[in-house]
C-alpha cells in the first residue's frame, strides 16, 4: 500500500501542475517503472527511459518527441546508486524521495543525484544526539549488510563514541536469513547489560531476527529505529507488543498534501485504465479477485465459489485506517516536492530572458529542446516553499536541510499500536549542530515513562573517581574513593581535585572546607591549665621572695647568699611567667620574644645556681689553712659569674635574632584537615645552641655541686643544688625526645611543662628547705645551727 501511495503522489502532483499557472502551456508527462526492489531492473528501467525504447541501445537516443526532464527515484539507496552513476554520465537530474545513503552525497561520483530525503549521515548523527540527550552509555549496534545498513552503522558509531558513550557489540545482520548467524545475533542481544540497541535496517531484513526476538520473549529494550523501519506497520501486530513497545524511531518529516486524500480516496479502475497497478492494489485492499472472462463455465464457477470478486463497487474510505492511512504522507510528501522541485526548475528554464541567461553568451534554454546538464543547473539552484510552509532547496551536495520526526511506538487504550511523533530532530545550516526537542510523553517498553537506564557501570557519586579497565571500553570503570585532602564535586569525575593548602575534603570528599586552625590558646583546657599553672608557681615564687625579703636578717637567709637568692627568685618568676609568651596564636613579636626570653631568664637562673655553688665550694676551702681562696669570697666573683654567663646567652639570641629569627608560620602538612600555626624556629642551629648552652651550664652546675655535696657542715646547700640540677637535666633531657616527637600546640605543651618542671625543681629543691625552717622551724634558724660544729664562718655577702 505504501509504494503505491507513492505512485500515486507522483501521478496527483504532475495533475496538480499542469493545472496550476507554473508551466503554463506545457505539459508535464510521466512514466513509471516498477524496479521489484532489483539493482538490475532498476537499472534496465533507467536505460529505457534514458533511450526511450524497451530494448535499449545505449548512448542512443530513439524519441523524437519532448526531453525527458528528470528521474524521480529510486526509493531505495540500493537501487539509486545504480542509477544515479547511470544518470551522472548523461547529466540528468535525478532526484530520489527516500534514498538516505550518505554516499550518494558525493557530487563527483554522482554529480546529478538529488533528494527530498535527508542524508543518514544526520541520522546516524541524530541517534548519537538521542543517545546523549537520554543519558545512555552503553549501546549495542545492528545493520543489515546493504550500503544503507552499513554507510550508516558506521556513522552512528564514530558519532556515539564522540558523544562520550560506548558501543557494546555491534553486529550484522544477513540479508538472507541464516539459522547460525541468527541464533548467534539473538544470543548477543539476550547476553548483553546494553538495554538500548540501535538498529540501521531495511525493515525486510530486520522481519525473521525481530520474529525470534518475539518466540523468546526477549523485553526490555529500547529499539532505535533508522527511517528503514520506523514506521513499519508489520509491527504493529499484537504479538509484538511485548518485544518493540516503547521503540524510539527517527523519520522524515510528516508534511501535509492539500487534496491529496480526496484526490486518493476518488481513485477507481473504471477512471483509470491505463494503471497498471490498481486492479492489483484493489484486490489486496478488499480481499477479492477481478474475475476473468473464462470459456469454461465450470473453471468461472469454481473461482467465484472460492473467491471473493471484485465488482467495482468496494469503497476505499471504508478501509480500515491501518491498511491504508493517508495521514501518514511523509514519502509521498517527499515524492510531491520532488516533483514540484522539477516544475520549479523548469519554470525558471522557461522563464529566462534572452542575454540574461545563465549558459555561453548569457544564453538560455530552449524548455522544448534543452540539454540535460542546462535543466540541472536549475535544479542546483532551485528554491521554493510548501503550502505548508516548508522551504525546499538543495546544498551543494545536492541534499534537503535535514528535520526528522522523532517516532515512540506506544500500546493505546484500545490495545493497539501507534506511531506517535514525540519530538522532532532539527539541524542547522551549520553541519553537525542539532537541536532535539521532546514535546510529548514517552513510554517506554513495559509502559514506564521514566528514562531507562543503559550503562556499562554505574556513575561514580560524588566523592569519587573513575578509574577505567585495562582491555574494557571507557565507559565498563570501577568508582575509587578520592584520597584524603582531594575531592570529586561532579558524578564520574575521571580525576579527583586536590583541595588548597588552606582547605580539606569532608567526609563525602565532596567538598573543600576550610582547614581547623590549631594553637595552643587559652581558652583550650590545656592552655588554661598551663597558664594558670604557670601563674601559681609565679605567684609560689613571688611567695618565697617575699619571706625570704621578709626574713632578710637571719641566719639561714644571710648564710644563702642573700642577694643572689633575691636575683635567682625573681628569675624563676619570670620563667614561670615566660611560657604564658607560647600560649595564644603566634605573632612575630611573640615567636623572637618567647625563645629568647626563655634562653636568658633560664641562663640568667642557672647561672645563679652556678655562682651560689661556686660560692659554697670556695667558702668551705677558704676556712683551710694557708687558703689563698679568701680574696674570691665577696660579691665581685657571684656578678662577674651571674653576669658573664647571662651575656653570653644574650650574645647567642642577638646573633639569632639578627640573621634568622622566628616567624610565625602555618603548617598545613603536619596534620590532616588541620593548619597549625606555629613558630618557625628561624635558625635551628642557633635554637639548639641556646638550650645546649643552657644545658651546658646545668651540668657544670650539677658537677661542682656533686663534688661539694660532702663538705662538713650542718646545713650544706650544694646537696640541694645538685638534686634541683638533678631535676633540672633530666627535664630538659626527657625534653628533646618529647619535643621533637610532638607536633602542633602539643609540642609547644611539652616545652611549657619543661619550663614549669624544671623551674619548679630550681624553687622546690633549693628554696623549699630554707622556707620550712624559717616558717616551721625557727628554732634552727640560729648562727650555732646554721654554723654547726665545724664552726665554719661563712661572709655574708
Amino acid at each position: 500500500f505504501t509504494e503505491y501511495q507513492r505512485v500515486r503522489s507522483l501521478v496527483f502532483a504532475i495533475e496538480e501542475i499542469n493545472q496550476s499557472n507554473l508551466l503554463p502551456n506545457i505539459t508535464l508527462g510521466f512514466r513509471i517503472y516498477d524496479s521489484c526492489v532489483l539493482r538490475a531492473r532498476a537499472t534496465e528501467g533507467t536505460l529505457w527511459l534514458i533511450t526511450g525504447q524497451e530494448q535499449p541501445i545505449p548512448n542512443y537516443q530513439c524519441q523524437s518527441r519532448s526531453p525527458l526532464a528528470a528521474v524521480i527515484g529510486a526509493d531505495y539507496s540500493m537501487e539509486s546508486i545504480p542509477v544515479a552513476r547511470l544518470l551522472g554520465l548523461y547529466h540528468i537530474p535525478q532526484i530520489s524521495p527516500a534514498s538516505s545513503v550518505s554516499i550518494l552525497s558525493n557530487k563527483q561520483e554522482f554529480p546529478s543525484f538529488f533528494r527530498t530525503m535527508p542524508s543518514d549521515e544526520f541520522q546516524s548523527m541524530g541517534f548519537a544526539r538521542l543517545v546523549l540527550h537520554f543519558g545512555w552509555k552503553w549501546i549495542g549496534l545492528l545493520a543489515d549488510d546493504s550500503e544503507y545498513g552499513q554507510q550508516g552503522i558506521q556513522i552512528v558509531r564514530w558519532e556515539i563514541i564522540q558523544a562520550g558513550a560506548c558501543i557494546a557489540f555491534s553486529e550484522i545482520l544477513a540479508s538472507i536469513s541464516s539459522t547460525s548467524i541468527n541464533s548467534h545475533v539473538i544470543e548477543v542481544i539476550k547476553k548483553s547489560t546494553a538495554n538500548v540497541i540501535v538498529v540501521f535496517a531495511a525493515d525486510t531484513n530486520l522481519f525473521p531476527y525481530m520474529d525470534e526476538l518475539v518466540r523468546q520473549n526477549i523485553t526490555g529494550k529500547v529499539w532505535l529505529a533508522s527511517d528503514g523501519w520506523s514506521t513499519e506497520k508489520h509491527f504493529i501486530k499484537k504479538e509484538y507488543f511485548r518485544t518493540v513497545s516503547g521503540t524510539m524511531g527517527l523519520t522524515i518529516r510528516n508534511g501535509e498534501i492539500p487534496g491529496f486524500q480526496e484526490y486518493f480516496f476518488n481513485i477507481h479502475p473504471s477512471k483509470d485504465p491505463n494503471d497498471i497497478f490498481i486492479k492489483e492494489f484493489w484486490e489486496l485492499a478488499f480481499d477479492c479477485k477481478w474475475q476473468v472472462i473464462n470459456s469454461n463455465p465450470v473453471a468461472t464457477n469454481e473461482f467465484t465459489k472460492n473467491i471473493k470478486p471484485c465488482t467495482g463497487d468496494e469503497n476505499l474510505k471504508e478501509l480500515n485506517k491501518d491498511l491504508l492511512d493517508v495521514s501518514t504522507l511523509r514519502y509521498a510528501y517527499n515524492t510531491v516536492y520532488a516533483v514540484y522541485a522539477v516544475a520549479h526548475a523548469l519554470h525558471d528554464m522557461h522563464t529566462c530572458r534572452p542575454g540574461e541567461g545563465p549558459f555561453f553568451n548569457r544564453t538560455c534554454a530552449n524548455i522544448r529542446d534543452f540539454e540535460p546538464w542546462q535543466l540541472l543547473h536549475y535544479v542546483k539552484n532551485v528554491h521554493f516553499t510548501t503550502r505548508d510552509g516548508m522551504e525546499i532547496h538543495f546544498d551543494k551536495n545536492g541534499d534537503p536541510v535535514p528535520v526528522y520526526d522523532i517516532i515512540n511506538w506506544q500500546i493505546t487504550p484500545n490495545n493497539t499500536l501507534e506511531f506517535v511523533t514525540v519530538g522532532s530532530l532539527d539541524f542547522s545550516s551549520q553541519k553537525g549542530k542539532s537541536s532535539v526537542t521532546i514535546d510529548k510523553t514517552i513510554v517506554w517498553n513495559g509502559g514506564q515513562t521514566q528514562v531507562p537506564r543503559s550503562v556499562c557501570s554505574e556513575s561514580c557519586p560524588l566523592g569519587y573517581r573513575k578509574a577505567t579497565n585495562p582491555g574494557q571500553p571507557i565507559c565498563c570503570f570501577d568508582c575509587i574513593p578520592c584520597s584524603t585532602g582531594e575531592i570529586a564535586n561532579q558524578t564520574d569525575a575521571t580525576e579527583c581535585l586536590k583541595c588548597p593548602d588552606d582547605q580539606w575534603s569532608n567526609e563525602l570528599q565532596h567538598e573543600c572546607i576550610p582547614k581547623t586552625i590549631e594553637f595552643l590558646a587559652y581558652e583550650d583546657a590545656l592552655g588554661a591549665a598551663l597558664a594558670t599553672l604557670s601563674i601559681l608557681c609565679a605567684l609560689a615564687s613571688t611567695n618565697v621572695l617575699c619571706i625570704f625579703i621578709k626574713y632578710r636578717s637571719t641566719p639561714i637567709v644571710k648564710a644563702n647568699n642573700r642577694e643572689l637568692s633575691y636575683i635567682l627568685l625573681l628569675a624563676l618568676v619570670l620563667c614561670f611567667l615566660t611560657s604564658l609568651v607560647f600560649i595564644g596564636q603566634p605573632k612575630t613579636w611573640s615567636c623572637m620574644l618567647r625563645q629568647a626570653a626563655f634562653g636568658i631568664i633560664f641562663a640568667l637562673s642557672v647561672s645563679c645556681v652556678l655562682a651560689k655553688t661556686i660560692m659554697v665550694v670556695i667558702a668551705f676551702n677558704a676556712t683551710k689553712p694557708n687558703s689563698n681562696l679568701n680574696k674570691w669570697v665577696g660579691p665581685k666573683l657571684l656578678n662577674c659569674i651571674v653576669l658573664g654567663c647571662t651575656v653570653i646567652q644574650i650574645i647567642i639570641c642577638i646573633i639569632w635574632l639578627a640573621s634568622a629569627p622566628p616567624f610565625p608560620t602555618e603548617n598545613t602538612k603536619s596534620e590532616i584537615g588541620m593548619i597549625i600555626i606555629e613558630c618557625n624556629e628561624g635558625s635551628t642551629t642557633a635554637f639548639w645552641c641556646v638550650l645546649g648552652y643552657m644545658g651546658l651550664l646545668a651540668i657544670v652546675s650539677f658537677i661542682v655541686a656533686f663534688l661539694a655535696r660532702n663538705l662538713p657542715d650542718s646545713f650544706n646547700e650544694a646537696k640541694f643544688i645538685t638534686f634541683s640540677m638533678l631535676v633540672f637535666v633530666s627535664v630538659w633531657l626527657a625534653f628533646i625526645p618529647a619535643y621533637l616527637s610532638t607536633k602542633g600546640k602539643y609540642m609547644v605543651a611539652v616545652e611549657i611543662f619543661a619550663i614549669l618542671a624544671s623551674s619548679a625543681g630550681l624553687l622546690a629543691c633549693i628554696f623549699f628547705p630554707k622556707c620550712y625552717i624559717i616558717l616551721l622551724r625557727p628554732d634552727m634558724n640560729t648562727r650555732e645551727s646554721v654554723m654547726g660544729k665545724g664552726k665554719l664562718i661563712t661572709k655574708n655577702v
